[in-house]
């Protein structure tokens, strides 16, 4: 189903993958959508090239908002927004997040941010997530056996219920 092109989406996303089907980041099949670019540059990242803004393929956000729809099937969960840090693009990503609710209501949105939730709480995009992997990854911190995240400083929190109760809530993974 086409985009409706109407709203003057200008912004350019800049993005270094997609995978259509990926069971790490995330509850259940997801798309994931990696963008270029993170202002943290944590020692020790898991996606070294893409801290810089340099490089990765320029997507408006219709043509991103299509792609991630076409990868979608019944059996996905949702979509994942990785990096880099996809909130170093916040115009464009709240221009793709407007366009997949628009399309795809109920969709299950993930963003993995160096950011902690305190930094952007206040932050309009922020409300339209269901889940948030926030703070930067931490080195000294790191456990392989954490699910969804890299390490333990890093919260896998569950927004409309934070939202909810005006207090950070975790997301329950069992």
């Amino acid at each position: 189903m086409p985009i409706d092109t109407k709203g003057g989406f200008t912004a350019l996303l800049k993005i270094a993958n997609i995978l259509p089907e990926s069971v790490v980041d995330g509850v259940g099949i997801r798309t994931v959508v990696f963008f270029q670019g993170c202002p943290r540059h944590c020692p020790g990242c898991h996606n070294e090239p893409l801290l810089t803004f340099e490089g990765g393929t320029p997507y408006s956000a219709v043509d991103l908002a299509e792609k991630i729809l076409s990868c979608l099937t019944p059996i996905h969960r949702g979509v994942t927004f990785s990096g880099g840090d996809p909130l170093g693009q916040v115009d464009g990503l709240m221009d793709l997040v407007y366009l997949l609710r628009k399309s795809k209501p109920d969709l299950n949105i993930w963003v993995y941010t160096g950011y902690t939730y305190e930094e952007i709480s206040s932050w309009p995009i922020t409300s339209s997530f269901d889940v948030v992997v926030d703070g930067p990854f931490i080195m000294e911190q790191r456990n392989l056996f954490l699910p969804f995240r890299g390490s333990e400083n890093q919260r896998i929190i569950d927004i409309p219920a934070t939202i909810k109760q005006n207090s950070i809530v975790l997301l329950n993974l069992e």
